[in-house]
């Protein structure tokens, strides 16, 4: 069974990323308005993420298309039953950690998103992609939504929001992974911190970058 590749999910996923190819964040002049040094800042912020994710509400900032098919390859290999992502967006993402659950035989997946918007179109494609009852959707900063009623251990991480953030979230979560458990951090040359986490030798990881934009990382400790 492979729900990745079946409808209603492909098709679903397809659309998906053809409106995400065709958002900017040109079209947007809170966005457009920033100069590079500026919205460089604002990518590291531990303190102005909030305002700037705000900003992106009406983009979906999905994961690439190469990078959902290995989100979902590493969850399915894996047999994850246990999933905690951080940064849902409009769940593009969401929707392949998704289908692995589901072609594993089920489980349970915590995303968090602080922005309502973004919350009620994830909801919806989770359930036109009819994978809704697998995923709870935390609304709020993850600092705190990711804090509390956590599974006992975490099988995969995806690390896609407020990049400042990654080394915060990830220590968490930290104690419930899972020796073995996966880490799969998007854009994460813009946290420097966390990448001295996760690559420094004695702090219970092996990681390695893969492709362009993403860390790969395995809990070893």
């Amino acid at each position: 069974m492979n729900t990745l590749t079946t409808a209603p999910l492909a098709p679903l996923l397809g659309r998906l990323f053809q409106e995400a190819d065709a958002a900017s964040p040109a079209t947007i002049p809170a966005v457009a308005a920033l100069s590079a040094e500026e919205h460089e800042r604002l990518m590291q912020s531990k303190t102005d993420y909030l305002d700037f994710y705000g900003r992106l509400k009406d983009l979906p900032l999905p994961v690439s298309r190469e990078t959902g098919t290995l989100l979902y390859m590493l969850a399915r290999g894996s047999r994850a039953r246990t999933i905690v992502e951080f940064g849902t967006s409009f769940g593009i993402s969401t929707l392949h950690l998704a289908a692995a659950l589901r072609d594993n035989g089920g489980g349970r997946l915590i995303t968090s998103e602080f922005e309502p918007s973004k919350i009620e179109r994830a909801r919806a494609n989770l359930a036109a992609g009819g994978l809704l009852d697998l995923v709870e959707i935390r609304q709020g900063d993850a600092l705190q939504t990711l804090s509390t009623d956590l599974p006992e251990t975490i099988d995969l991480v995806l690390l896609d929001g407020a990049k400042a953030l990654y080394a915060e979230i990830l220590s968490l979560l930290e104690c419930r992974l899972r020796p073995g458990a996966l880490i799969v951090a998007d854009n994460a040359d813009y946290s420097p911190d966390y990448l001295a986490q996760v690559r420094s030798p004695g702090q219970g990881y092996l990681s390695t970058p893969f492709a362009e934009d993403v860390e790969l990382s395995m809990r070893i400790g």
